[in-house]
């Protein structure tokens, strides 16, 4: 009887279409901390989850502060002496507010209150204030920068998971990025 069942469940699965079998990400409770670049969820509780097509509207309609927490590349500690540095280029929305590195799992006392400081900035002061918060395309940091601001006391928050992947692929402008200064920098 548990050979016909256990034959009968493979069999099951084996004619369910691919996509029954893959499950889309589920939402962590806490804040994911590996493996940033992989697929994201469908949902972040709390938040809007936008299209390209709707942060478009929203970004014409300057409705929102666009905020971007895409990591900035770390500058390599065995640079020979007299290595000239340039950080990479980062193109983002134009008008974001860049905070690289506020997307992690977990941050240090002097990052988080740098998030919180930038949010503050981009908001007016007003936690009621439309933040869209993006990075890349399958990109856990925005997903974490989102849910943090939630959990800061933001009420309106906006998430675009495919962040400037999403905007360059619709042929939408983009412009030159440099961070928020930070003050442990």
């Amino acid at each position: 009887m548990r050979r016909r069942l256990a034959a009968a469940l493979v069999a099951a699965m084996l004619a369910a279409p691919a996509s029954a079998q893959q499950q889309e990400p589920f939402e962590p409770e806490g804040f994911r901390s590996d493996n940033y670049r992989a697929p994201v969820p469908a949902t972040l509780e709390g938040a809007r989850v936008l299209t390209t097509a709707e942060a478009e509207a929203i970004w014409r309609a300057k409705s929102a502060a666009f905020i971007d927490v895409l990591p900035r590349p770390p500058k390599p500690k065995n640079l020979p002496e007299g290595t000239v540095w340039r950080d990479a280029p980062r193109k983002n929305i134009p008008g974001s507010l860049w905070l690289p590195d506020t997307g992690y799992g977990a941050l240090p006392p002097a990052m988080a209150d740098y998030f919180q400081r930038g949010l503050m900035r981009a908001s007016h002061g007003d936690k009621a204030a439309l933040l869209v918060i993006y990075c890349l395309a399958d990109c856990w940091m925005s997903w974490n920068a989102a849910k943090r601001a939630l959990a800061y006391g933001y009420s309106n928050i906006a998430w675009y998971p495919d962040g400037t992947d999403g905007w360059e692929r619709a042929k939408l402008p983009t412009e030159d990025a440099q961070p928020e200064p930070r003050p442990d920098q």
